[in-house]
């Protein structure tokens, strides 16, 4: 017969160790980390109707306002315009002084109203919350795996795009992007042609003929609606060295044709991301450029947490971003966040590239290639 060996308390511990429920605290604290995001998306709702109405363009160097102020100068219903009033005051984004007057400052001005001069601009991507059905679209993706192509947004997605990108396009691209890039301003001022793939609604094309007249500029998208607000663009810019195609890389000419490609936001985009640098490759001059704006991300997904704002991306990369790059089977579905520079340095080096260099601006979102042959 052997000894028993009696229980200690360690061993009282092991057999009882089951989780403790959790405390009403932070249940409370989940709640209201889960009722934020609710909040932020009331919020995103009056920040479109601010930005749609011309309301905090109207309030823009105006000091505080009242209601009756505002209706005064929108013609604007008062009663309306003090609730909106009031919920901006509360998320922060105009000051509330006394007696229900508010205030955007000229930090929030530079965010919300200032379109044109401004960097930070963001109010242009709060657009209209997404229809039902295609919510309804999006949960059936998860069912079948196959994504929405970017055209399932209607003429909005275009538009959206736009706006939050113009602000860019106009600042920075032909100012400080393209002076950093290896010769390539000669280049086009002596005459060059150029391709911006995945184009959009031309704001980059357009601001490129208009800087570069001695060149022509090509701009390639499969989305109907973008190309069709491109040709709006183009027409009211009255540039004439444009030529916009309906029509995706695969449509690139086999022979060597351009002095310099833009893929802007939107390789991560595609359904065969490899085809594309390969048709850019063929396409592409001997002494040509490829310049590359892509989102700043990491090899390991959950690296991604360095950026604040990574729950928004992944979010962006289920609406739009990832679904587009599975909308066709076999797609890529790199997502928002699934081109980082290792990879993309990969997939230039097997296309034929040979040199492949990062150019990091300071921009929180994004990060720059060069890549040449």
């Amino acid at each position: 017969m052997t000894d028993a060996k009696p229980l200690d308390s360690d061993d009282d511990d092991a057999m009882t160790d089951t989780p403790s429920p959790p405390s009403p605290e932070e249940i409370g604290l989940f709640a209201f980390q889960v009722w934020n995001y609710k909040q932020g998306e009331m919020v995103s709702l009056l920040i479109h109707l601010g930005d749609r109405l011309g309301l905090y363009r109207a309030m823009r160097d105006a000091g505080p306002l009242t209601a009756a102020q505002l209706a005064e100068r929108t013609g604007l219903h008062e009663r309306w315009l003090l609730e909106w009033l009031r919920g901006q005051g509360a998320a922060g984004l105009l000051t509330w002084h006394d007696d229900d007057h508010f205030e955007l400052t000229d930090a929030a001005a530079a965010v919300l109203a200032d379109e044109h001069s401004s960097l930070f601009f963001a109010a242009g991507a709060f657009g209209t919350p997404a229809a039902p059905d295609f919510v309804d679209d999006l949960a059936d993706a998860f069912r079948t795996g196959l994504g929405l192509p970017y055209d399932r947004q209607g003429p909005a997605g275009a538009h959206r795009t736009e706006r939050m990108l113009g602000p860019w396009t106009r600042i920075a691209l032909v100012p400080r992007i393209l002076p950093a890039l290896d010769g390539v301003e000669a280049k086009l001022d002596a005459g060059g042609v150029v391709a911006d793939v995945g184009c959009g609604a031309g704001l980059a094309v357009i601001a490129l003929a208009e800087r570069f007249p001695r060149s022509h500029i090509h701009g390639y998208d499969i989305s109907r609606h973008a190309i069709e607000r491109a040709q709006q663009l183009v027409a009211d810019a009255k540039v004439a060295n444009v030529t916009l195609h309906l029509a995706g890389a695969d449509t690139l000419p086999t022979e060597a044709t351009f002095d310099l490609v833009l893929t802007l936001d939107c390789l991560h985009d595609m359904t065969k991301p490899t085809e594309t640098v390969a048709a850019i490759r063929r396409s592409i001059r001997p002494d040509g450029t490829w310049l590359v704006k892509d989102i700043r991300c990491a090899p390991r997904a959950k690296d991604n947490l360095a950026n604040p704002m990574a729950a928004m991306m992944y979010g962006f990369s289920i609406a739009s971003c990832m679904s587009s790059a599975l909308s066709e089977p076999g797609g890529a579905g790199l997502g928002t966040l699934g081109l980082h520079p290792e990879l993309l340095e990969q997939l230039c080096a097997e296309a034929g590239f040979s040199q492949f260099r990062i150019h990091d601006f300071d921009e929180p979102a994004n990060l720059y290639y060069e890549v040449r042959i």
